[in-house]
């Protein structure tokens, strides 16, 4: 006796539930394994954290250097070739790092090494001045006491030869950095040369039809971030001229290293500034409370200035970056890779920022109606 045939509806439908089922039954292994693929890729960055963070930091300032420089070479290829340009703008990039190397870092050295030895000297003019003795019967002896404790450790010593290790370690500290300066300008060179090649490979990830938005979003992007790293560095440079013709004509101590502080420190915006304003005033305090109240007011009023003056002039191109962010991921860059990291997070948030302008806020702005629910529908 012959079957009857079914519907082919029903053997569709019939179908249909089995191929749910089985797709249901393998997503918690998916989820599963992607999930222990994700603890495992965990464990292996927490074990070469350091290692890792540093390489990033080190890839990632070189990255946004080279879209800084990128404006220049673009500038010069107008009357030159990009090799004859690049190689012009590496030239001045060589004689640069090495005026620094050669010019400023044996004086900022030599004038730590002046801090380290002439700082007990310094407290005890601080506790023999009037300032001190008002600010001591404000305060009163916790305070005194709390300086005393200093003071004869910083002259105990035996706390000399830790001291002398300090130095020994800053001295390492400060190899480091040149070695690491090195490295970075070594893949500045290297990204600023390929980076032509290097959007045109990252364009083939994408779908051909889309190429040519990508290739305008991408240029956009790395015009305004290097726009906004070439004008931070443009600021700390104003900032750090400044500071060291004020501070040597109020009489500062140590007025290269203390320049040298300003000019790091504006390299962060907002946060930087204000904390190498911080120290500075605090140092400038230990030599007169005239010469500290002086540079304190000094910086405030520059402040004002870089931010209503200078900023917007320089900056008027870049992407803006709002204070909160800043303040974010200087914090998380600084936890990740200490002052490197928070120079090379604020760029990573100005990009984010612009993607986010750029395409996720118009992609929302197109979805004018709300999307219909595709559901298998109901058996009867």
């Amino acid at each position: 006796m012959k079957r009857p045939i079914a519907d082919s509806h029903e053997i569709v439908s019939a179908k249909t539930p089995t191929r749910r089922v089985s797709l249901e039954g393998m997503r918690p292994f998916q989820w599963g394994l992607a999930g222990g693929l994700g603890l495992l890729l965990a464990l292996l960055i927490g074990i070469v954290d350091n290692q890792l963070s540093t390489v990033l930091v080190y890839i990632g300032l070189a990255l946004f250097l080279s879209l800084g420089l990128d404006p220049i070479v673009s500038l010069l290829e107008r009357k030159l070739p990009r090799p004859g340009a690049i190689g012009v703008v590496v030239g001045g990039v060589l004689l640069i790092f090495a005026g620094v190397l050669f010019a400023i870092i044996p004086v900022a050295i030599e004038q730590v090494n002046n801090l380290i030895k002439n700082f007990p000297d310094m407290i005890k003019d601080a506790q023999a001045s009037d300032w001190y003795a008002n600010l001591t019967s404000i305060l009163g002896t916790n305070f005194e006491n709390l300086v005393d404790g200093a003071s004869k450790y910083v002259q105990d010593p035996d706390n000399l030869l830790a001291l002398g290790g300090g130095v020994l370690a800053v001295s390492t500290g400060i190899a480091s950095v040149v070695t690491g300066a090195t490295i970075v300008l070594i893949l500045t060179l290297y990204f600023m040369a390929a980076l032509p090649r290097m959007k045109q490979v990252a364009a083939r990830f994408v779908a051909e039809y889309r190429r040519e938005r990508f290739l305008s979003l991408t240029e956009e992007v790395s015009g305004a971030v290097g726009r906004y790293v070439i004008g931070q560095v443009s600021l700390a440079l104003v900032n750090g001229v400044l500071s060291a013709i004020f501070l040597s004509i109020i009489g500062a101590p140590l007025p290269i290293l203390l320049a040298l502080i300003a000019f790091i420190g504006s390299l962060i915006p907002l946060v930087g500034t204000l904390s190498g304003a911080i120290i500075i005033s605090l140092l400038c305090l230990l030599v007169s409370p005239v010469t500290g109240l002086i540079a304190a007011i000094y910086y405030l009023v520059y402040m004002q200035i870089e931010a209503y003056v200078i900023s917007p002039r320089i900056m008027s191109k870049a992407v803006a970056v709002p204070g909160a962010i800043v303040v974010i991921a200087a914090v998380a860059g600084g936890a990740v890779g200490g002052i490197l990291g928070a120079l090379v997070a604020i760029p990573i948030a100005a990009s984010a920022i612009i993607i986010i302008q750029k395409v996720v806020f118009p992609a929302q702005d197109r979805k004018r109606t709300r999307p219909v629910d595709q559901g298998v529908p109901k058996e009867a």
